[in-house]
């Protein structure tokens, strides 16, 4: 029987993103009117309120979040880079982690380290057996963050510092990274560049963001070359192109690494109505995704797979997203997607041949993967 996790906590709304205009200040001389960050509550807020009012919260085991600490902190990051995030978060109008375009108010340091501890106690809890599988609907977001400095909206590195403590504390040998999140999940591949235990596969819109990293040539350095896979793929893959890449790439690089514990950074920016993502991925396409992945977990890594949430800007879609991977999560339906009528039947969901050249140029590099 599949007992599914469910991390949320109400504190995550209060991370305070600010007045901003998408991504950029406002700035009444350029035309920039006061509005609200792209990175804000909506859409975490409205993910959880449709699990709990489609009745799907009666399904999932809650993991209570704690604080991490800064020694799991340590595990990837810098104490510079944690101290800055601390005394910026201290201050009366809060900071920004680095990039200048990834602000925070006060308090933020305290949320987002709930965040990381709530990801913490779900690994804890998959290895005492309590669950077999779980999502972590967590804010601040973390795949961009790398070891001395946070961006992309991002503070610290969640998953990353999930995969160090599952290593540490439960003596996890080998670990796979799925990242279906619109950008690159740099700061992932940053933490396990040269890690041979780590495998990290990205898929993303080529050079969205960040601009100069996600490309295929980044396989890995030393004796971790070849497990860093970057599938990156042009503007307008639906779920005939996301479909592909797991079936002739993700697959069947899981099934050659073996991992024993498989992460996802779960972004719901990849899906047909985000507005900083120019990818078609519906609530459908979400689904078999995750049916896919348990399948292959069921294989080599007795189900176990955790999900951190990344991205998602739409708080209109990504609720049906959320609720769509935590139906198969968990293996129960109660809601179908409204808005399949139309979006699954877009005629650019299916494969082009540029599509299916560029996940050949990217499967090309399963050669290069160490069996085990």
């Amino acid at each position: 029987m599949t007992t599914t996790g469910y991390l949320y906590h109400e504190v995550f709304g209060w991370h305070d993103t600010g007045t901003f205009v998408g991504d950029m200040p406002a700035d009444p001389a350029r035309g920039l009117q006061p509005y609200q960050n792209y990175e804000h509550a909506d859409t975490k807020r409205r993910i959880h309120e449709l699990i709990v009012v489609s009745g799907l919260i009666k399904h999932l085991k809650r993991i209570e979040p704690r604080l991490a600490t800064e020694a799991e902190l340590r595990l990837v990051h810098t104490q510079r880079h944690i101290d800055y995030i601390k005394t910026q978060s201290e201050t009366r109008l809060g900071g920004d982690a680095g990039d200048l375009t990834t602000p925070f108010g006060k308090g933020a340091y305290e949320i987002a380290r709930l965040g990381v501890g709530g990801i913490l106690e779900m690994v804890d809890a998959l290895y005492r057996n309590e669950i077999t599988n779980g999502y972590a609907l967590v804010r601040p977001p973390g795949h961009h963050a790398i070891p001395d400095q946070g961006m992309g909206y991002c503070l610290f590195a969640n998953g990353s510092i999930a995969v160090k403590y599952a290593q540490q504390k439960h003596n996890v040998g080998r670990i796979a990274v799925i990242d279906w999140d619109v950008h690159h999940g740099n700061g992932t591949q940053d933490v396990f560049y040269d890690d041979p235990t780590v495998l990290t596969i990205s898929i993303h819109q080529d050079r969205l963001y960040p601009h100069h990293t996600g490309l295929r040539e980044e396989q890995g350095s030393n004796s971790g070359f070849g497990t860093n896979l970057n599938i990156p793929l042009s503007a307008g893959v639906g779920n005939a192109g996301y479909q592909k890449v797991f079936a002739e790439i993700v697959i069947p690089a899981l099934r050659k690494f073996k991992p024993e514990l498989i992460f996802v950074a779960s972004g719901f920016d990849s899906c047909v109505f985000d507005p900083l993502g120019r990818m078609l991925l519906t609530a459908s396409g979400y689904t078999e995704l995750t049916k896919q992945l348990m399948e292959v977990a069921a294989e080599v890594a007795q189900g176990r797979i955790l999900m951190t949430h990344e991205g998602g800007y739409n708080a209109v879609y990504s609720p049906i997203c959320g609720q769509a991977v935590l139906q198969e999560l968990s293996g129960i339906k109660l809601l179908d997607d409204p808005f399949a009528d139309s979006v699954d039947n877009y005629p650019s969901q299916q494969l082009n041949s540029l599509q299916d050249h560029e996940i050949a140029l990217a499967a090309a590099l399963l050669t290069d993967l160490p069996t085990h």
